[in-house]
């Protein structure tokens, strides 16, 4: 049975020869004519867990400040986590209950532990978030999970 040419079949086999063309020239153009190398696969399984802790109070009390929030982490992240971690300043919205979207100062804390130990630092995880929770008023603390490799 004849292969019925139609446009369709000539633009994609067009296409498919084309790119299968340009594919050498685009590497030599780039340098010595090879395909880039592979990007080595370095460190181990971790989690980066990161967390995100607004800093206006619905109760209408006064935003967290610098010095707030680093004595909280030092009580309730620190002792779970003594390896290290990260805080960075951020600028956030999110909707809340009521459905007003709060436009925020806030602090993202990342932690990062061998995926070994994911079973046991999340109920350390949780605590620090309900601790937040209940300290400033706070409806939520967001989290992400994200298995990652890490090299030290």
């Amino acid at each position: 049975m004849p292969v019925r040419i139609t446009p369709a079949r000539l633009a994609t086999a067009t296409a498919g020869a084309l790119l299968a063309a340009g594919a050498p020239a685009a590497y030599a153009a780039l340098g010595d004519g090879a395909p880039p190398p592979r990007a080595a696969v370095r460190g181990e399984a971790f989690v980066e867990t990161r967390l995100f802790f607004g800093t206006e109070r619905p109760d209408g009390g006064p935003d967290v400040t610098d010095q707030q929030f680093m004595r909280f982490v030092d009580r309730h992240v620190t002792g779970s986590f003594p390896d290290g971690l990260t805080v960075q300043d951020g600028r956030g919205q999110w909707r809340d209950a009521n459905g007003t979207i709060e436009r925020e100062r806030s602090y993202e804390l990342i932690l990062l532990y061998p995926a070994s130990q994911a079973k046991d630092r999340d109920p350390h995880i949780e605590r620090v978030r309900d601790a937040y929770k209940r300290a400033y008023a706070q409806e939520a603390v967001a989290r992400l999970d994200d298995p990652v490799r890490a090299d030290f």
